[in-house]
């Protein structure tokens, strides 16, 4: 039986791609550090749920690692591979940009490089919206993409460039999917909507860099599992968008609309807009309609109810989970 290999998949957005091609059938090698980027406990809540199923198998591997990365394809007759092992955090890649590049870059080549030895063919590559930066919305796959304001951004693009090197030489059949703000439930803790719930409920101040004007094109994470998914199909080498696609939403619309499903007020506590962020991103996401065939299906407001309504379900834990 063929296996698909998932990296990072206790991450937010690796676990629901692992939950959906397992659901579909599908053998599933899932491998991750659970390194302390964000609390563990969030990981292994994501990690306790996939290995119930019996089509899951599991290593705890850092992608860096080529030798023990080797034994996973050694072992599993490995199809294709969906590389959502990353650091991720644009102002954490200003603390740390070594590690962001070791990782982002260097694992994805590692990866890169087995494939070709054992010759799996396919790659989804996850990127980022924030390659967009000083672009004209909506950002389009066109659009030149040589102006990363962050370590995390350059980091990306090199994992982008590696990727089209090695379909170039080998013919490898890369799909790279730049995400657009994901959110939902199980959502990384470094993110706005994790933190502004988790706060907002607590009676914490609201961190808020700017004055919440700035807007995103957020997407709901099972829309984003679906599109990476769907992004196994042969392209040769394209890079897509996956994101919401409608007008961006802003920050100031994202705390109120909390503050109502919560029947709480924000105490907001302003801050300068931090340089390496972008302020507006907005996706144009006709080439995945046309490609894939992917649409965004949940609505903002739906979205952002399940992860609210996840987060009461999931009350006692969030409580431990420190920001």
């Amino acid at each position: 039986m063929k296996t698909i290999l998932v990296t990072g998949c206790a991450g937010f957005i690796g676990s629901h791609v692992c939950k959906q091609l397992l659901k579909a059938g599908t053998k599933v090698a899932g491998i991750d550090n659970i390194n302390n980027y964000y609390d563990i406990r969030l990981k292994h809540l994501r990690l306790d749920e996939l290995k119930k199923e019996p089509d899951f198998i599991f290593e705890e591997i850092d992608i860096e690692n080529t030798a023990l990365l080797e034994t996973v394809f050694k072992k599993h007759n490995i199809s294709a591979v969906i590389n959502l092992a990353a650091r991720a955090g644009v102002r954490a890649s200003m603390e740390n940009p070594f590690v962001y590049m070791t990782t982002n870059a260097n694992g994805t080549l590692n990866l890169l490089e087995l494939m070709r030895k054992y010759e799996v063919q396919k790659m989804v590559l996850a990127s980022t919206s924030s390659l967009y930066a000083g672009q004209k919305m909506p950002f389009s796959e066109t659009l030149a993409v040589n102006t990363p304001i962050s370590s995390y951004a350059a980091s990306k693009k090199a994992a982008e460039v590696l990727a089209y090197s090695h379909h170039y030489l080998y013919n490898l059949d890369i799909s790279v999917v730049r995400y657009f703000t994901v959110y939902g439930p199980a959502g990384r803790p470094d993110m706005c909507i994790f933190r502004f719930i988790k706060w907002i409920d607590e009676g914490q101040p609201v961190e808020l860099f700017g004055d919440g004007s700035q807007a995103r094109d957020f997407t709901y994470v099972e829309d984003i599992a679906e599109g990476t998914i769907k992004a196994l199909k042969n392209v040769g080498y394209e890079i897509i968008n996956l994101g919401g696609g409608k007008n961006p939403i802003s920050i100031n619309y994202v705390i109120g609309l909390l503050e109502k499903h919560l029947a709480k007020n924000a105490i907001i506590n302003n801050k300068p807009f931090h340089k390496a962020d972008i302020k507006e991103t907005w996706a144009d996401i006709s080439k995945a309609d046309k490609l894939l065939d992917w649409k965004p299906q949940i609505a903002f407001e739906t979205g952002i109810r399940k992860t609210i309504d996840w987060y009461q379900q999931n009350k006692e834990l969030m409580v431990k989970i420190k920001l």
